[in-house]
């Protein structure tokens, strides 16, 4: 008889996350990636402590790998966009490993990707594997791919993004919405700008509305530097939520920011532009032997740096609700995904609804609440 098998839906961070977690557990867990290739794509990502605690608890060389390339911010700096006045200034580097127990990393977000793809073996993740079809069975879920071949799995973790075609499956189809808000990246030499201060801080220029924002961090040990810029912007036209964008229509669209900031813009060679899409905070993520992580059922807003720490979070708490399951039964299965769901749905939210908002740490506050989350320890529902 073959061993039950746990099967996920995406590669990204939050799957890979998940199949660690569950191996560690004694799970046989299958991935299953739609891209051909694993690629060195996207720009950068930003670890906060939270996330960071998560990643160190699944072992395997994970955190310590992501220490050998990673930044570690010194400060989180608030600054205005007219004046270039500090609203807020909180210790990160040691101080967060002291309060939090893991410090804030900021790297290349392939990085990231190469540290969980080494921690899992050959055989584990499945490439080329994009789904079509998603049916559900007492006993089981049958997934179909448009290579034309099938697999059969115990239980189906969906952490395949906003686009996410288990919850498609699950809940039938739906659109994100745009949010009226573009973002700008770019990655500069830090040695091009020298003069500009905090370049060893994530620094936050809060702009003349919530839209508008630029955000800085350092990269590769602080050799790179890390700029992402957001505007309004009334539609997008683009096929592809992610177009190469022009450097002289970046600096526009803040030419009213303050010296220090337009020096960041002024740095650029190239960047990218993308649109910003959300949606709603979902009421139910699971279904039977079926459930969603990340993106696919939280998607957010990049302004509290929190997506792939949800998504990280998501896939600690959901192999700790499935840690001595049985999962040949289904009540079983069905009852620990929905605690799984009912431990995080609150918390998800509460980042989904703060990160549209864009008000957290402008004028200072309590970061304790985002920041000292252990997805470890947290009681379970």
């Amino acid at each position: 008889m073959a061993s039950p098998l746990i099967g996920i839906t995406g590669a990204g961070i939050g799957g890979l996350a998940a199949a660690i977690a569950l191996r560690r557990l004694g799970f046989e867990v299958a991935v299953f990636e739609q891209a051909a290739q694993f690629a060195r794509v996207g720009a950068d990502i930003n670890l906060t402590p939270n996330a960071v605690r998560a990643l160190d608890g699944l072992g395997l060389g994970v955190g310590e790998a992501l220490r050998e390339t990673a930044a570690q911010p010194t400060y989180r700096i608030s600054r205005m966009w007219d004046s270039g006045e500090v609203t807020s200034k909180l210790e990160m580097a040691r101080a967060a490993e002291e309060s939090y127990g893991a410090p804030q990393l900021t790297m290349h977000r392939a990085d990231l990707m190469q540290a969980l793809e080494n921690a899992l073996p050959a055989g584990v993740v499945h490439l080329g594997k994009r789904v079509s079809t998603v049916g559900q069975g007492r006993d089981s879920v049958e997934l179909a791919f448009a290579d034309g071949t099938t697999h059969e799995v115990d239980v189906l973790i969906g952490a395949d993004g906003i686009h996410s075609a288990v919850r498609t499956a699950m809940f039938g189809p739906e659109h994100p919405d745009f949010t009226g808000v573009v973002a700008y990246r770019a990655v500069v030499p830090a040695q091009r700008l020298a003069g500009v201060p905090n370049l060893d801080a994530f620094t936050k220029w809060w702009g003349p509305a919530p839209e508008s924002q630029i955000v800085t961090f350092p990269l590769n040990r602080g050799r790179d530097i890390f700029i992402f810029a957001t505007t309004p912007q009334d539609s997008w036209r683009h096929e592809s939520w992610t177009t190469p964008g022009s450097v002289d229509e970046l600096r526009a669209a803040y030419v009213d920011f303050h010296p220090e900031a337009r020096a960041l813009l002024e740095a650029c060679d190239s960047v990218l532009k993308s649109a910003l899409y959300v949606r709603d905070p979902l009421p139910v993520w699971s279904a039977g032997r079926m459930t969603l992580l990340g993106d696919a059922c939280h998607p957010m807003m990049p302004f509290m740096a929190q997506g792939a720490g949800m998504a990280i979070e998501d896939a600690v708490v959901l192999s700790r609700h499935l840690s001595g399951v049985d999962l040949s039964t289904q009540a079983s299965v069905s009852q620990a995904l929905q605690r799984y769901e009912q431990s995080r749905r609150e918390r998800t939210a509460r980042v989904q609804i703060g990160s549209r908002g864009n008000n957290w740490l402008k004028a200072g506050g309590n970061a304790d609440w985002v920041y000292a989350y252990d997805a470890w320890q947290v009681p379970l529902a």
